[in-house]
């Protein structure tokens, strides 16, 4: 068993994983944005819920509202950025299935534990 305090510090943070899955915490600030038009996760789906604040989700060409109790499922391979379009953090977990970052938060090959 493992166990994570989370405290949603600003950026992103892998908080715990194991060979199967993994979980981070993301906070962006007013007006921040994570993520691009080239971002994307080769080996990894992507579940992300909001814990608060309100934001948008573009993915590929589709753009989302996000805000509190929000979840979304970004799979392995769709493009995407996430924009905080409001006046305090956004506040994410994000869940990766396999595993997408290394404990440092670098992307991990696809298909790499």
């Amino acid at each position: 068993m493992k166990r994570k305090q989370l405290n949603f510090p600003r950026g992103f943070r892998v908080a715990i994983d194991d060979e199967r899955a993994q979980a981070a915490e993301m906070t962006i600030p007013p007006g921040g944005k994570e993520g691009g038009p080239d971002n994307r996760h080769r080996g990894a789906d992507q579940w992300m819920f909001v814990v608060s604040g309100r934001g948008e989700a573009t993915i590929g060409r589709r753009k989302l509202q996000l805000a509190r109790g929000a979840l979304l499922l970004i799979e392995r391979g769709e493009k995407h950025e996430i924009r905080n379009t409001g006046r305090s953090n956004l506040k994410t977990l994000n869940f990766y299935v396999p595993p997408a970052y290394t404990p440092a938060g670098n992307e991990r090959a696809a298909g790499k534990s």
